[in-house]
């Protein structure tokens, strides 16, 4: 019989363990995720684990956070298969709640993020960042670790989860875990698998651009003409159409007209029925 990391499914159980992991001294650590795991996720429990004495991974595709037409029917689901591959991390233990017990009849409360959620995924996804905010302040109250770690992949989400976590007094250490590529580049995503193998060829070339824009920058260009140009080069070697492409301050991720502190550029882009994120980091000189 295959290994598999094992799995309660209610918050009533979660709390359980978790309570005695703490009566014996030992430290948690939570790694949200919807599933349909990758090496991307996997290197979130290697890191989270060297800060822990025991991880919990969640598996919950969240309905909050997809908005009407994106892909919450479709979105891969394979607790099974996720639960083997968890077996070979340092993660002890899988929460996988389903919707009733995540959502109980009446639920009526959202949490919401000013500001920082108005523009880029906020402004092409209304309604998305309250639905993470909303799952996340779940999460991380059901099973109180002292630390939980979020992929640098989703930047935006990171710097919303750190806002609210801050402004809320959640008592939880948010760690930012390092963007996964595959070996040409594309950002790692469980949504690659959507892609058939003209437009996964396409899609190896998002980074290669990005990384030209970054070298633009950094040797003078405007920044909203990198921008211009780093669109027009997406859609001319095949995406069929981009969300923004869009260099803002790393903390604040408002639009900036120089670098003057620490940068990144932020950029969506489709390519048949698939929405890729990615980000770099664009350092001062």
């Amino acid at each position: 019989m295959t290994a598999s990391v094992p799995a309660v499914r209610t918050v009533k159980d979660l709390r359980a363990q978790v309570s005695a992991w703490k009566r014996q001294g030992l430290t948690v650590g939570l790694v949200p995720t919807m599933g349909a795991l990758h090496h991307g996720h996997l290197s979130l429990v290697s890191a989270i684990a060297e800060k822990v004495d025991r991880v919990v991974v969640s598996i919950f595709v969240n309905p909050t956070q997809f908005g009407e037409g994106e892909d919450f029917d479709a979105y891969p689901r394979t607790e099974e298969e996720d639960r083997i591959k968890l077996a070979t991390t340092p993660a002890n233990l899988v929460f996988a709640p389903n919707g009733a017990e995540m959502y109980r009849t009446g639920h009526a409360s959202t949490v919401t993020v000013a500001g920082l959620t108005d523009r880029l995924e906020g402004a092409s996804r209304p309604g998305h960042f309250d639905g993470v905010a909303t799952v996340v302040t779940k999460l991380l109250l059901q099973c109180l670790p002292d630390v939980a770690i979020f992929g640098e992949k989703d930047y935006q989400q990171l710097a919303v989860i750190r806002r609210f976590v801050a402004d809320l007094d959640i008592p939880v250490e948010i760690m930012g875990g390092k963007l996964i590529r595959e070996e040409d580049g594309l950002a790692a995503s469980s949504r690659n698998a959507y892609l058939n193998v003209e437009e996964r060829a396409t899609a190896g070339k998002f980074n290669v651009i990005l990384h030209e824009l970054v070298a633009d920058v950094a040797a003078g260009a405007d920044l909203r003409n990198a921008e211009e140009t780093a669109t027009q080069k997406l859609l001319d070697v095949g995406f069929k159409a981009v969300d923004y492409v869009s260099i803002v301050d790393a903390n604040s991720l408002e639009l900036i007209d120089k670098i003057g502190a620490p940068a990144r550029v932020l950029a969506v882009a489709r390519i048949g029925s698939v929405r890729l994120l990615d980000n770099m980091a664009i350092e001062p000189k």
